[in-house]
């Protein structure tokens, strides 16, 4: 990333928007591959309502896709309320949060709670007897999902609300810092997003917190009020955003240009995850591959479980490498390539907020559907993901594009237009 070779000259600001806007339109969709994956993992499945049928595939899938999802969605967040706040001040940010964020969470979650929870109960139904029904006693009473109300897939919407409110406390603290130290830590974050040691430095605190969960990872637990690894984890891909947006001129030419390098070593770290998850998955491995890379030979052998950590350690370390090295490497990639405005990316993008909300118990109600057909299990999964695909674009077209919904959503109604003519927002 620190060739002497110049830098492509930098997108231009309208470009860099799209090609951000195409980005987070891109990482909505990928919602419906991952929530249908999660459904034929071969590994215990972090939902209780699962298909018999099982693939390895899946579990891949739902690994790559978690790996730099998430990041990407908070580090455009934080990106694009960074761009509010300059454009329009603290204040009219936050309003403009609380209507894009807080109220459609608010108008939206109780019937997609409801939603999911019945479409659920019907496919815990499946699993037990063959045929629909609901029976509240078929929830499993050990599972990692939230007793009570449950956030579900819109835990994102509610994190980064609560980030959006307390942005302007961090934006005053900065501003009240002398000059000199804010250009200081202009550098610094310029250093940290731009250099493979600020990257590694970047990734330490989150392969700390990621040391405490399951193999390393962190995983949201749908709670409203998320565990502090949540809040930390998460809110430092969108503060790296935040201060993104100042330091784009000296970041974002590099993204662009290294991307491949960028991908490259993040596939790296994440083949190191996987030989990490394997051998965490055996003890005895796990304690013989920390005496290797510790020398640390009688207190590992006498406690296996501490050996577990160290590695978990490791693997978190491995595994937020790949997020950051995957997030950094997809912004320049649609920089480069995806960063024109084109009619069918502009309907993704309108489409794909509407996308993030319903796609979840459409994805359920499908595998429902679909548990217990005599079919290959990688053609049920591209069965649910095309079937949730054309429901969620047919909603979008029939009910809400052209309604109050997507003023709601994305700010504007498109008009419907006279045949033959194509719509406009308005």
């Amino acid at each position: 990333m620190n060739g002497s070779t110049p830098s492509p000259k930098p997108a231009a600001p309208g470009l860099r928007l799209h090609a951000l806007d195409n980005l987070r339109a891109a990482m909505m969709w990928l919602g419906i591959v991952l929530h249908v994956a999660v459904i034929y993992m071969s590994r215990p499945s972090p939902l209780p309502w699962h298909d018999d049928q099982a693939t390895p595939v899946a579990d891949l899938l739902v690994a790559v896709i978690h790996a730099f999802r998430m990041p990407v969605f908070f580090i455009l967040a934080g990106f694009f309320v960074s761009l509010l706040v300059h454009r329009r001040g603290l204040a009219d940010m936050v309003r403009h949060r609380l209507r894009r964020l807080g109220l459609p969470f608010v108008v939206f979650w109780p019937p997609l709670f409801a939603a999911s929870a019945l479409l659920g109960l019907a496919f815990l139904h499946r699993m037990a007897h063959g045929t629909w029904g609901l029976d509240r006693s078929l929830m499993p009473q050990s599972t990692t999902v939230t007793t009570g109300p449950n956030t579900m897939h819109l835990w994102f919407l509610w994190m980064l609300l609560w980030l959006a409110m307390l942005t302007p406390l961090l934006w005053a603290a900065v501003r009240a810092l002398p000059a000199g130290l804010q250009h200081a830590l202009g550098r610094i974050v310029a250093w940290l997003g731009g250099t493979p040691l600020g990257i590694v430095v970047l990734t330490l605190p989150l392969a700390w917190i990621g040391a405490g969960y399951d193999h390393g990872v962190v995983t949201p637990n749908g709670s409203f009020l998320p565990p502090l690894a949540e809040w930390l984890h998460n809110g430092l891909f969108y503060g790296f955003g935040l201060c993104l947006y100042a330091q784009q001129k000296a970041l974002m030419a590099r993204y662009e240009k290294h991307w491949p390098v960028l991908a490259g070593l993040g596939l790296a770290c994440f083949l190191i995850t996987a030989v990490l998850s394997e051998v965490l998955a055996q003890p005895e491995a796990s304690a013989f591959a920390l005496v290797l890379v510790t020398g640390a030979f009688a207190d590992i052998l006498a406690a296996p479980v501490s050996a577990t950590r160290h590695l978990q350690f490791w693997m978190a370390l491995a595994y937020n490498c790949a997020s950051w090295l995957w997030s950094l490497a997809l912004i320049g990639f649609f920089l480069r390539h995806v960063a024109q405005a084109r009619a069918w990316l502009a309907y993704l993008a309108d489409s794909s907020y509407w996308v993030y909300l319903v796609h979840l118990p459409m994805t359920i109600g499908w595998g429902a559907l679909l548990h217990g057909l005599p079919i290959p299990v990688l053609a049920k999964m591209l069965i649910n993901v095309l079937a949730t695909t054309a429901l969620c674009l047919a909603t979008y077209h029939l009910g809400v594009r052209f309604t109050a919904v997507s003023q709601l959503l994305n700010g504007h109604r498109h008009t419907r237009p006279p045949s033959g003519e194509t719509a406009h927002a308005t």
